[in-house]
């Protein structure tokens, strides 16, 4: 099993575009403004955006993006004009991570984990 797509609502995909390039994401279907996807520089996963009437309530959607390197991605989205929630963090589940909010309000994470991300010394034996 591979997952292949996350969608996120937005209540303007226009202005979201925009923000989900400035991430470094490459949009390969826009065929109208209340669809679009993009797929990510490394990887086989893709990510959409569609129009919504009503943003859903409660703390939503969270989104990882993993970089090789935490600090250069961060002082590289900051120069493009993005503004994060919190700054780079050493997380005691040993990833490093900076958080942000898409123009909708979605939370997206920027963090590397490296070996950490599917070995975490407290994973599961079979």
């Amino acid at each position: 099993m591979n997952l292949n797509q996350v969608t996120l609502p937005s209540q303007d995909v226009v202005q979201s575009i925009s923000f989900y390039k400035k991430l470094g994401l490459g949009l390969i279907v826009h065929t109208h403004d209340g669809y679009a996807r993009f797929e990510t520089p490394e990887g086989d996963a893709t990510l959409s955006i569609h129009l919504v009437d009503e943003l859903p309530m409660g703390p939503g959607v969270v989104v990882y993006f993993e970089v090789e390197d935490v600090v250069e991605k961060v002082l590289e989205l900051k120069q493009k004009g993005i503004a994060f929630e919190t700054e780079i963090k050493e997380q005691t589940w040993l990833w490093t991570e900076a958080s942000l909010r898409d123009p909708d309000g979605n939370k997206i994470i920027i963090y590397t984990a490296g070996e950490n991300r599917k070995n975490p010394p407290w994973r599961i034996k079979d």
